[in-house]
């Protein structure tokens, strides 16, 4: 029997460290863990497929991923001091960096393969450094490794996947998704964040071009949106881009720093607010995708408002339900 959802982690991504003031910190992971495990959630901790370190190259140049490797090896040992920075005061790495980001995307490639294989319906992989903002040269935003993308280009050469959408709900845009997949016709990429705001892209009128014209939806909202406010734009333009795209597969970057707890984000969502979008997705997936659909922890720096949002869209992703074929 296929499982309706797997959740992924591994105990080995709470080492990338950041230094005790760092808003991305293995805390906030190890929060989302406990509270999925108390709430009977297991998690599963497949090995990284062996094209991982390969499939990198499907979005970053291969000089850029060298390049963290080299930065990382003078690094600190977690989280003693003074941290290297790699391209921005933002990008702290520590001797464990490169590995638990080359993991990250590795625990992303393995739920993909599940949910293509028909192992499980729906994947959740828990980890961090997260990776929406990093772009095919240059780490920014706590990000050195744009799994969400590398996942994406992947499914396509492993599993011949025609059409993918990534859907983004972090309260910050994801410039490194949206740069990957700007000309592309196959890759849709739906985007609902706080505007203006970090890193200053994402307006209404970014939407693509050559092939891939119409294809970048982005859904701009003020500070202090509400559930109403921020699930309900997203869904509309969810319901808009999939009348003219439909996916093979969805994936999710499922950033919970909209959170009305959020230190950086500025927003009032609830748990409600991040199982509405969950839902819409689920949805989508059931009915162009076979139900396929894998969701990836993005931001989320409140420990306990990261948990909520996480385990309102753990839930969501669990409800099972026949899909569309």
């Amino acid at each position: 029997m296929t499982d309706p959802l797997r959740v992924y982690h591994d105990p080995l991504v709470l080492r990338h460290g950041t230094g005790a003031f760092h808003p991305e910190g293995p805390q906030r992971v190890a929060s989302v863990v406990k509270a999925l495990e108390t709430a009977g959630f297991e998690m599963g901790r497949p090995p990284s497929p062996e094209r991982t370190r390969d499939s990198l190259a499907l979005v970053h140049d291969p000089s850029y991923v060298e390049r963290v490797r080299e930065a990382v090896s003078l690094g600190p040992e977690e989280d003693d001091r003074p941290f290297t920075l790699l391209d921005s005061p933002d990008n702290p790495v520590s001797r464990s960096t490169f590995d638990v980001a080359v993991r990250t995307v590795g625990l992303l490639l393995a739920a993909v393969d599940d949910v293509m294989t028909g192992t499980a319906r729906r994947g959740f992989v828990v980890t961090r450094p997260p990776g929406h903002h990093a772009r095919a040269a240059e780490a920014m935003g706590f990000c050195f490794f744009n799994a969400v993308a590398v996942a994406a280009r992947d499914v396509q050469r492993r599993h011949g996947a025609g059409r993918v959408l990534v859907a983004d709900f972090d309260v910050h845009h994801g410039n490194g998704t949206q740069e990957t997949f700007w000309e592309d016709g196959s890759v849709a990429y739906l985007s609902v964040h706080r505007y203006p705001f970090y890193p200053g892209t994402g307006s209404i009128d970014e939407t693509g071009s050559g092939p891939g014209l119409g294809l970048t939806a982005n859904v701009p909202v003020g500070a202090g949106a509400d559930d109403d406010e921020y699930a309900g734009g997203f869904e509309a333009a969810l319901d808009g881009l999939l009348g003219r795209f439909h996916p093979d597969l969805v994936l999710v970057s499922a950033g919970f720093d909209g959170h009305r707890s959020d230190p950086l984000g500025g927003m009032r969502l609830t748990g409600d607010g991040f199982a509405r979008m969950t839902k819409g997705l689920v949805a989508a997936a059931d009915t162009f995708a076979s139900g396929r659909l894998v969701s990836v922890l993005e931001g989320g720096y409140d420990p306990a408002g990261t948990a909520e949002g996480a385990l309102a869209h753990a839930h969501a992703l669990r409800e099972d339900r026949e899909p569309s074929h």
